[in-house]
């Protein structure tokens, strides 16, 4: 508390009211999370005032809900006393009276009937089939979407479900999807989950083979990739002179290096990091774990970052925000976003602009240099052969030597 606020006056007052019992603990989260000075000493006095207006409506903090913030809320916007992130910070006080049993957590809200068997099907994907949280985020997105058409009126009917229902959906899908590789985990992701309702007594029969093929043109356009010069141009107009550039330079060099997917290096924490044997360990799924020795470059490159520029804080995230409130990256979609702003400060305007731009990169430069297929397969970890399959025709050049001369002698 005494590092957002000295005076012995103001402290007292903070800790008095509804709420002051739990003033220190909230201004400890709040310095734990890297806030500055000015933003925590504004959030303290956001919960001072709640615990004013709680004390002037009579409620009392174990009675405290969502539904009392939000109203809390209107009345700082009817005083014009309202910023944008005051919601947020209202959100961190509950979640903090919740965990440390002061307030009853929200009761959730009555779920519906396919709510409650795409969770049971989550399960399943997770303890039966042990799939990765990736892939089971994708089929939940398919199953859901097919529980909605089977559902009418708020019922949900699977025991008449037939073949031409199943038919029915997946082209509608695919029509709407415009695209194979999604239309693809559509049609795998449906009989996923028949699979899941056959053996649940849910459908009458197992109607699997009623899900049609998708047509798959996945090979016929070839991956998009940097030249060598061009990854390292990229790099090399990286800066490294601010905190936040030597983050971006280490998770672009393990994009570049090893090829890592996005979703991987936001998921890295300190444990997968093994110095002593110059290895990094890379959790594929839920049950695989892939270890990669680290390149030189790689490893100064985070020894750099860790030691000098990431900022304290309670996350075992490798990669965290710089900016308060200091927790890991949010998904795949923040790592994509450094590699598009690297590829514009170095004046590169490759068609696609995402992280696995430089995945696809390593891989090709690996062909051009004579790797076979299978050595790039086992670099880039893919578990279906036909994944690396598409980077056979990735280099023409390659292919001429070995092209037979045409009959008749013709250049």
């Amino acid at each position: 508390m005494e590092r957002f606020y000295k005076d012995p006056h103001t402290l007292a007052r903070m800790r008095e009211g509804s709420l002051g019992a739990y003033v220190d603990a909230f201004a400890q989260q709040l310095s734990d999370e890297g806030y500055a000075r000015a933003s925590g000493r504004y959030a303290l006095r956001v919960v001072t005032d709640l615990g004013c207006w709680l004390s002037q409506s009579g409620i009392i903090v174990p009675q405290l809900t969502s539904e009392h913030l939000e109203s809390y809320l209107g009345c700082r916007s009817t005083r014009r006393h309202r910023r944008s992130g005051d919601a947020a910070i209202l959100r961190r006080l509950l979640a903090l009276l919740i965990e440390k049993g002061m307030v009853a957590q929200d009761p959730p809200w009555e779920s519906t009937p396919a709510e409650r068997l795409a969770e049971e099907f989550r399960l399943y994907l997770e303890r039966e089939r042990g799939l990765a949280p990736a892939t089971i985020l994708g089929y939940l997105e398919f199953a859901r979407r097919f529980l909605a058409q089977c559902t009418a009126d708020g019922e949900l009917r699977l025991d008449g479900l037939e073949a031409a229902d199943v038919v029915h959906f997946v082209q509608r899908e695919a029509v709407r999807l415009h695209c194979p590789k999604r239309a693809k985990l559509m049609t795998t992701a449906v009989r996923s989950f028949l699979q899941f309702a056959r053996y649940q007594d849910l459908i009458r029969i197992d109607l699997r083979s009623s899900v049609p093929t998708v047509a798959n043109w996945s090979m016929a356009s070839l991956p998009k990739a940097l030249s060598p010069d061009e990854v390292e141009s990229l790099l090399s107009h990286c800066d490294r002179d601010t905190a936040v550039g030597r983050r971006n330079w280490a998770i672009l060099l393990l994009l570049a290096r090893l090829g890592l997917r996005a979703g991987e290096v936001v998921s890295l924490v300190f444990e997968d990091l093994d110095w002593d044997a110059g290895e990094i360990s890379i959790r594929a799924s839920g049950t695989r774990t892939d270890r990669l020795p680290i390149p030189q470059d790689v490893g100064a490159a985070l020894a750099e970052y860790l030691q000098h520029s990431r900022p304290a804080c309670s996350s075992r995230r490798v990669f965290i925000r710089m900016r308060a409130p200091r927790r890991g990256l949010a998904n795949s979609i923040a790592i994509s976003t450094i590699v598009r702003r690297a590829l514009d400060h170095a004046g590169l305007n490759p068609a696609h602009k995402g992280a696995h731009l430089l995945r696809h990169s390593v891989a090709t430069q690996m062909l051009r240099q004579g790797a076979s297929l299978t050595e790039i397969g086992e670099v880039l970890r893919h578990r279906n052969p036909q994944t690396t399959m598409i980077y056979a025709k990735v280099d023409l050049d390659l292919l001429r030597p070995l092209a037979l001369p045409w009959p008749g002698g013709a250049r």
